[in-house]
């Protein structure tokens, strides 16, 4: 892909993701009061407090994050940040949607999920409209805390306040927009096609890693070990390690179980996979 095609195609994702937040927030949870976690619920609670409308804070909170992004991520990144936060800043404050419902919880859920869909394309766009990853990101290096930690600590601060200025009732479904929004943002970028490490030691790993590999057309990885407390520590044993996607993971364990029904098999969930073959050949 080219540098012209990978604007454009940054762009477009920018510019869906962008109407996709900004109808969540003025479609659903603008008009009820409600708030979502991170930079995007700081600037919503700032606007309720002070005579500064929600665009504006949009744009100063994230300012500081946008500046980081250009430092740790890349100019590029911090380049379409400002386009694609300056786009929504734009929506907000000229662009009409009618109000959905009144219903506080179809509030809660489809507010948040359009509004992590918007962030999760922003994101697949390479930028984002909410700083709330670089702000944790820039907080873990200075302190014990890990980036989920602090973005949970973040949040707890951010809800705990809305629990002063806006009630208890409203804090709790603003913190379950918060989760839904969390949990597309991650679909979104991650998406179905999530990844899962299998670890996988068994006596028959001769014919698991034929399985995997002649069957499944999966790679496979093969590294030897030793048995610790439950299996004879002078026994060599050879563990077999593969990559599928989320949706073939039960069929893979499946297979290997009808091979050895008492293999041990560790499942972990992986970030990004690089290279190697990890999905071609479907599954029967």
């Amino acid at each position: 892909m080219n540098k012209y095609t990978k604007n454009i195609k940054s762009m477009m994702l920018i510019l869906i993701g962008v109407l996709s937040a900004s109808f969540g927030l003025e479609a659903f949870l603008i008009p009820n009061g409600f708030i979502d976690g991170g930079v995007t619920g700081i600037s919503m609670l700032l606007a309720k407090v002070t005579p500064i409308n929600l665009p504006y804070w949009i744009v100063i909170i994230n300012i500081p994050f946008i500046i980081m992004g250009a430092i740790r991520v890349n100019r590029r990144f911090a380049i379409l940040s400002i386009i694609a936060i300056s786009i929504l800043a734009l929506a907000l404050s000229y662009v009409e949607y009618p109000v959905i419902t009144e219903d506080k919880l179809l509030i809660s859920i489809f507010g948040g999920f359009f509004l992590g869909l918007g962030i999760g394309f922003a994101v697949r766009g390479s930028s984002v409209i909410d700083g709330t990853e670089i702000l944790a990101l820039s907080i873990s290096r200075v302190t014990f805390l890990s980036v989920g930690d602090t973005i949970l600590v973040l949040n707890i601060i951010i809800f705990s306040f809305a629990g002063v200025l806006l009630g208890i009732e409203t804090a709790l479904y603003s913190l379950l927009t918060y989760f839904v929004a969390s949990k597309t943002v991650d679909f979104v970028i991650h998406g179905i096609e999530e990844y899962y490490g299998l670890t996988i030691v068994s006596d028959m790993h001769t014919e698991i890693k034929e399985m995997l590999i002649d069957e499944l057309n999966k790679s496979v990885t093969l590294y030897n070990a030793r048995g610790g407390k439950s299996t004879d520590p002078t026994k060599n044993l050879e563990v077999v390690y593969t990559i599928v996607t989320r949706l073939e993971v039960n069929r893979v364990v499946r297979k290997i179980l009808e091979i050895d029904s008492k293999a041990f098999i560790a499942e972990h969930i992986m970030g990004e996979v690089h290279g190697g073959v990890v999905k071609r050949k479907p599954l029967h």
